[in-house]
Order: C-alpha cells, then structure tokens, then sequence
C-alpha cells in the first residue's frame, strides 16, 4: 500500500476499543504482549527503582488511552497529569479512572507490575493509588504555541512519552519541533523518558492503516544531545510478536536529563 494513504492517528478518527484490543488486551492471543505490555513496564520498573527519578509532578504526553505504563511512576511522584490528543482517548480514560462500567479491564497489567515490585497480593491498592495520582486529563493539539498553557502548572520534573512521536510526526523536522515542545514540559535537571519503536512504518486497527514515522535510536539520540540532554539510558529490545498489523523492528526505550 501507498505510504500516502496512511492515516494519522491525531487526525483521522480512531476506534479506541479496537486499538486497546488488538494492542493491549490481556487475551491469551494477544499477539504483542511481551512488545507493547511487559517490555514497557519492566523498563520503566528498573528505571525508577533505581531512585534517581522522583518528585512532585510527572507529565504523561502518550498515544492511545494507556495508563498501565504508569503504574511503577506513581510510587515516586505525587501528582500525575496526562495529555492526550483526542477526546475519545480522554473518555476512556476516564472511565477507568471513574472506575464506570464498561471500562477497560488493566488487570492484567496491575499483575504484572505488583509481581515486579515483589506484592502481587496488592493490585487493588495499585490501581487506587494510581488513579488518586492522576490529577488532571488535558486535550492537547500538537500545533499549539505552548503545551504549558494547557495545564496550567509548574514544569514537571518528569516527562513520559510513548508511542506519541512515532504516530504524530511526519518527518525529522516535525519530531524535532514536537520534541521541543514537550522539552518545555520539563523543568531543569529533570528528566525525560521516550518510548517508541525502531523502523516502523505502520501500524493496523480494524481495517485502516496509521503512519508511523521511520527513525532509528541513533537519530533520537542526537535529536536529543542537539536540544541540549544528556541521554542517560539508551536501549532497543528486539522485537518478540509475530504479526502482520505492524512493521516495527524492536522497542526503544530512552532516558534523558535536561540541563538547562
């Protein structure tokens, strides 16, 4: 299929129910699990165990209506705040953070990461915990003048973003000028988290194809020393699901630290 006739994912409408299905789901023949569930959250397990990221606010600025990838985040900061591009990825979460009827099930990943930090008997008080945390869910467009405006807050001293940059950019110089944008996000000294996937080019929901921007490790580290971080972490898992629905090579996980 022509790459032009790929849809974007902040632009075209989205059938969230499917995407949590098809990507996330907790049903024995969910092809990704150990790519998009399990990798994701043992990286960010081990990152903030460590101790050295921690503090009042984090800002979560990520794809689709997740929140399992911050449960390990909301041992180490207060207040967490999530930006998300469209309306239909806020009402989901929302409705798991009412906890209303009909939201997707996280138990699944409530296990997983409750077994990781050794209390598998405590996934109930997980989930309270995380969802007391979340303090405010923001609509954000990524060609606002301003992301700080949006929440009103001081800069946070963590800053997670996944799957985003892969989905909303079009080219090197749309990452870089969103990356800069959400630079501003993060106070000095604090840190950055990116969570993506190496030479994908597409991913697949129901029947459409969305875009993905092509890009390696190599070229997110340099974006990142370019605007001024220190790129602490820097790490591909390969990949591990057999699928046609999407073309990505492995995960990339990287943190860095702002300086100024």
């Amino acid at each position: 299929m022509d790459r032009s006739s790929y849809k974007f994912y902040h632009v075209h409408e989205n059938d969230t129910t499917a995407l949590l299905k098809t990507y996330y789901s907790g049903d024995p023949d969910m092809a990704f699990t150990e790519d998009t569930l399990r990798c994701p959250m043992e990286k960010l397990h081990n990152a903030f165990s460590v101790g050295h990221m921690a503090g009042e606010i984090l800002i979560d600025i990520s794809a689709g209506p997740l929140i399992y990838h911050l449960y390990s985040a909301c041992e180490f900061f207060r207040e967490i705040i999530l930006m998300r591009t469209n309306e239909k990825c806020i009402m989901e979460i929302m409705k798991w953070h009412d906890d209303r009827t009909g939201a997707f099930c996280w138990g699944h990943t409530t296990a997983h990461v409750t077994d990781l930090e050794g209390r598998s008997d405590q996934c109930e008080a997980k989930e309270m915990k995380l969802r007391s945390a979340i303090s405010h869910v923001v609509k954000f467009d990524t060609e606002s003048e301003s992301l700080t405006d949006l929440i009103g807050v001081p800069q946070a001293d963590c800053v997670i973003t996944m799957w985003l940059l892969d989905v909303v950019c079009k080219d090197q110089e749309d990452y870089m000028r969103i990356l800069r944008k959400i630079m501003t996000l993060l106070k000095p000294g604090g840190h950055l988290i990116i969570l993506g996937v190496k030479n994908s080019s597409y991913y697949t929901v129901g029947e459409h194809k969305y875009h993905v921007f092509t890009y390696d490790e190599h070229f997110v580290r340099n974006a990142l020393v370019a605007e001024g971080m220190t790129v602490l972490q820097c790490e591909v898992t390969p990949r591990k699901c057999e699928s046609h629905l999407t073309d990505y090579g492995g995960v990339l996980f990287i943190t860095a630290c702002k300086q100024k």
